[in-house]
């Protein structure tokens, strides 16, 4: 073999080196989920023996395995702050999506001493320079103003912190393509949370978002109605089901009135009972109708209070499903 051949060989050799050591390390990767023996998924790992043990039969399925935890201790959240060597996820709820240098508030560096007062006018301009080159263009500016109002109105609703990662990435789809342009901030910004609570199963009504929103119920509805078509979102129609854990929270009552309000919403939505009415108001009517049979009795205002809909309504859902389903309520 000539001197060429061994180099044009050589690549070869080194490729084929790398992809069978990228094999064994995927094979080395690759997380255990059951036991071999008894195939049950309850493992524990013994960080102080190095071990991965079943917790059913006892069997030591691995050894010599790797804690990927900090090699450090912290008793305290201050000094888990100051330990860490790693800062705040990126998130999509801060318009630079947390990237960011910030500069905190507090006259303090890294080990919680205070600066000398020599260094504080210093830190003080740092500090008003960040806050001014964070904003750089007019989307930035957009983003920050609409992000914020989306916090805001999140916060107000108790909502969770996945709806608002969704409801971030709904807006910034939106201002990508430009769906902004004619229509205020506030309302797409509305209309991306309410948008984002369908697509998480923690539906709210129009009017609870126009409650905390600054802009009308009416204005939520047709720009959601606009970027919902725009940016394709496939958002299937609210359940019923999706409200009965919110409403029974807001009465007081316990899971057995929970789970029959569900089984009665199953058996009406097999029996295209749903079709065509309110969600709230066929929730809440199955919640009056539960609340009566686990004997934990909510008047027909109390009910309709929490789930923002008229007596009137909840009578006549409630006379529809007890009809049908041949539930005898005792008044």
């Amino acid at each position: 073999m000539t001197e060429i051949e061994r180099v044009i060989e050589r690549p070869e050799r080194i490729k084929e080196r790398i992809k069978q050591r990228r094999e064994r390390e995927r094979e080395q990767e690759r997380e255990v989920v059951e036991c071999p023996e008894c195939h049950s998924r309850t493992l524990e790992r013994d960080y102080e023996r190095a071990e991965l043990v079943c917790g059913s039969c006892g069997l030591v399925i691995e050894t010599n395995i790797i804690d990927q935890g900090p090699e450090w201790r912290a008793f305290d959240s201050d000094q888990r702050l100051r330990r860490a060597r790693v800062g705040s996820p990126m998130t999509y709820t801060i318009h630079d999506k947390g990237l960011s240098t910030m500069i905190d508030w507090r006259n303090r560096d890294s080990y919680g001493r205070t600066i000398s007062t020599k260094n504080r006018a210093q830190l003080y301009r740092l500090r008003k320079w960040q806050r001014r080159i964070r904003v750089s263009n007019a989307t930035e500016r957009n983003l920050a103003f609409a992000l914020s109002e989306l916090d805001r109105m999140a916060s107000a609703l108790g909502l969770h912190q996945n709806v608002r990662e969704s409801a971030a990435i709904i807006y910034r789809r939106a201002v990508e393509q430009n769906l902004i342009r004619g229509r205020s901030i506030e309302g797409v910004a509305a209309s991306a949370l309410y948008a984002s609570c369908r697509q998480c199963s923690v539906p709210r009504t129009l009017d609870e978002i126009g409650e905390v929103s600054r802009v009308s119920r009416k204005e939520i509805g047709r720009t959601y109605r606009f970027v919902a078509r725009e940016l394709s979102l496939k958002l299937h129609p609210t359940s019923p089901i999706d409200y009965i854990p919110r409403f029974c929270s807001g009465l007081n009552l316990d899971g057995a009135v929970q789970a029959k309000s569900i089984s009665i919403l199953r058996a009406a939505s097999e029996r295209e009972l749903t079709s065509g009415r309110g969600p709230t108001g066929v929730a809440a009517a199955a919640i009056y109708i539960a609340s009566i049979q686990c004997d934990q009795r909510r008047t027909q205002r109390e009910v309709a209070e929490v789930a923002g809909v008229t007596e009137v309504t909840i009578r006549n859902r409630y006379k529809e499903l007890a009809e049908e389903l041949d539930i005898e309520i005792i008044l």
